[in-house]
């Protein structure tokens, strides 16, 4: 077999897209190939398809970050890994450790699926720096959702937040995220408030959940501070934004932590300053995380027995299927099956 299947555009646009036969590549010096078994999905893949997101995209341009595969080929002077190995994707390749790369002015948002290619295809060759060994408790569909939804609550509440036993940790959405910020921190001794649809109630509460509240009511931050006896939360996983920061500033404990993590709510964010200020509230701005923080998610994922939230496999060839359940708003995760 020489040739593989990729998904491609020439231009924006979801109509643009395409499922093209292509050769498979080689792994040159420094370099793996991977066959994929799995792609996962974030919104994030739709608004690049979609727009752009003003980023250079160099055309014909494969969308997706988070692959898990097995290695199949290596190439002149690559070590890491062996052939048989299977890995998972780092979705900011050059953020190895320590502090992310980019200035004040120009941040650096320097992505697989974006400002480098995707991994929408069944084979890719890559720097072998840009992957990590995939856990050895997940089959490779679980995997896949590991290097952006699962990267970014580690980096949240792990890395950023520090949760520790005894800490409440507030979570106001069940998407993919946010039960993965569920999942770790329960097993870091959290107490844990979901907010959501009452639709999802009874399954939060089966991943661990130790209380729920109606994200429809008029007064749910009310319930959180009952919840609470009016403490509030340690760690806010703010994944809406826009305006929601506000609320989440205010549900914060006195010293308390907002990671935030998502623009459903838009781009530009607000809060009362009086909270903020008073309470000595820390806000974290979430962008993924760094390879050596993905390799402590792999080994906490082992360890913990933390099972990835699959709403949804597709074939590859119904990846426009999958981008249209995305704005339905699944429970957990979409992934790719590059096998099936």
């Amino acid at each position: 077999m020489t040739t593989m299947r990729r998904w491609e555009i020439d231009a924006i646009g979801l109509d643009q897209l395409q499922l093209r036969e292509r050769p498979i590549p080689k792994a040159s010096a420094g370099e793996i190939l991977v066959r994929a078994g799995a792609v996962a999905l974030n919104y994030r893949d739709k608004m690049v398809v979609e727009s752009g997101r003003g980023l250079p995209l160099r055309f014909p341009f494969t969308p997706g970050s988070d692959l898990a595969g097995e290695v199949v080929a290596v190439g002149q002077g690559a070590s890491r890994f062996a052939v048989g190995d299977q890995v998972i994707s780092t979705p900011t390749p050059d953020w190895i450790d320590g502090l992310r790369p980019g200035t004040a002015r120009t941040p650096a948002y320097q992505t697989l699926g974006g400002f480098y290619p995707g991994v929408l295809a069944e084979y890719v060759a890559m720097p072998e720096a840009w992957f990590v060994k995939a856990p050895v408790s997940l089959e490779l569909w679980q995997a896949a959702t590991l290097p952006v939804a699962g990267l970014t609550a580690w980096s949240a509440l792990a890395e950023s937040g520090r949760v520790r036993a005894g800490d409440t940790v507030l979570i106001p959405s069940t998407g993919g995220v946010a039960l993965f910020g569920l999942q770790i921190a329960k097993a870091s001794g959290a107490e844990v408030i979901i907010c959501g649809h009452p639709g999802r109630e009874e399954r939060v509460r089966a991943l661990g959940a130790d209380h729920f509240v109606n994200a429809d009511a008029d007064d749910w931050m009310e319930a959180v501070y009952r919840i609470t006896n009016d403490r509030g939360a340690d760690i806010v996983l703010e994944v809406i934004g826009g305006s929601h920061l506000g609320r989440s500033v205010e549900l914060a404990a006195v010293s308390g932590h907002v990671c935030q993590i998502g623009a459903l709510d838009g781009f530009e964010f607000s809060s009362p300053a009086m909270p903020l200020m008073l309470k000595n509230i820390t806000i974290h701005g979430i962008g993924t995380g760094s390879r050596r923080a993905l390799e402590r998610l792999v080994r906490a994922v082992d360890r913990a027995g933390i099972q990835p939230v699959v709403d949804a496999c597709y074939p590859l060839s119904d990846l426009p299927a999958a981008l249209e359940h995305m704005d339905r708003g699944p429970f957990g995760k979409l992934v790719i099956d590059m096998v099936g």
